[in-house]
C-alpha cells in the first residue's frame, strides 16, 4: 500500500489531482484508504478507476 503525503491546499481544479486532500478524504470514506498522520495516507493499491474518477470529481 503506497503512503500518499496530500498537498496543503486544494487545487479545486475541475478534475483534482491524485494528492488533493479532499480526493484523499472521499477515497477514505468510500474504504480505500487510511488516515497515518494529518497529511499521510495509505492508499490501497488496487483502487477501481470508477471509484478513484469519482473521488477525483468536482
Amino acid at each position: 500500500m503506497p503512503v500518499v503525503t496530500a498537498k496543503k491546499k486544494c487545487c479545486k481544479d475541475s478534475l483534482r489531482c491524485k494528492k488533493c486532500p479532499v480526493t484523499l478524504e472521499r477515497l477514505r470514506k468510500a474504504g480505500h484508504a487510511q488516515r497515518m498522520s494529518k497529511r499521510g495516507y495509505d492508499v490501497d493499491a488496487d483502487v477501481p478507476g470508477k471509484i478513484r474518477k469519482a473521488a477525483r470529481r468536482r
